[in-house]
């Protein structure tokens, strides 16, 4: 690793404080990213900002029908939390089959959801519940957040602090995993609210995004044999050397069936 200056603050505005005095400053939350990254010298930061030590950045809590998870809230802490398995089980089962329990116990939502790999299982979630990212400055819409690869609206200067995830009728998360990472080489979480139905795609393109043509049809016949006649462009698919862009658009219409069949 290069040289770095290192910050532990103990509040958010501590953290914001640091940031801004930074030259080139990175935050880093359970460190699953960016440690490695720097390890490999692929970057290198003039401080990190560690968020360890700042209590209010973690712990889940229930506000009616809607549930806010904390962004320093571990991936292992979601999948056991009673309130996450009462309130949204398929957000659970997700955090639950994340990495292996090294990643789990350190890995953050935050962290996930603020580095946007398009792989990364948490995007479609966020997405598909229509969930609000809460930060430092404003609230954001799952809608507006995820801008690109490894890109969000988040400006330089602006850390999550929490998410807050409405609660659905019905919801579940497929994945057809890498089996080393568990990265999802295409991930579909499908959720149903009423007469809404939304649909999450992580793994499949550059970028996790909404299925508008899978929930355009999903919301006049939910079932899965109503997705036949939905066609996935080809053109905008990830193709690498565990999947074809092919074989990727073929199974985002096979794990938005088998999520449909877990929400029924």
């Amino acid at each position: 690793m290069y040289d770095f200056s290192y910050h532990n603050p103990d509040s958010v505005a501590g953290a914001v404080s640091a940031m801004n005095k930074a030259e080139d400053g990175k935050f880093v939350a359970g460190g699953q990213t960016m440690l490695p990254t720097m390890k490999h010298r692929l970057a290198s930061p003039s401080d990190i900002i560690v968020l360890g030590g700042i209590a209010e950045l973690s712990g889940i809590t229930v506000d009616g029908d809607s549930i806010s998870i904390g962004a320093m809230t571990t991936h292992a802490e979601v999948a056991a939390s009673s309130d996450v398995q009462a309130m949204i089980p398929a957000l659970a089962a997700l955090a639950a089959n994340i990495g292996d329990p090294a990643v789990r116990n350190c890995g953050t939502i935050g962290g996930s959801v603020a580095n946007n790999d398009p792989a990364a299982d948490y995007p479609a979630a966020v997405i598909a519940l229509g969930a609000t990212v809460k930060t430092s400055k404003r609230e954001i819409s799952a809608d507006d957040f995820f801008t690109g690869m490894f890109e969000t609206a988040l400006e330089e200067d602006e850390l999550i602090t929490a998410i807050s995830f409405p609660k659905a009728d019905a919801a579940a998360y497929m994945k057809f995993e890498n089996p080393a990472s568990r990265y999802a080489i295409v991930g579909v979480f499908v959720a149903k609210t009423g007469d809404d139905v939304r649909v999450g795609i992580t793994g499949a393109t550059p970028c996790a995004h909404r299925g508008m043509r899978l929930e355009g049809v999903l919301n006049s016949n939910f079932s899965g044999d109503a997705l036949e006649s939905v066609e996935i462009p080809v053109d905008k698919m990830n193709a690498d050397i565990h999947a074809s862009a092919e074989y990727r658009a073929h199974l985002v219409k096979v794990m938005t069936r088998r999520a449909v069949a877990a929400c029924s």
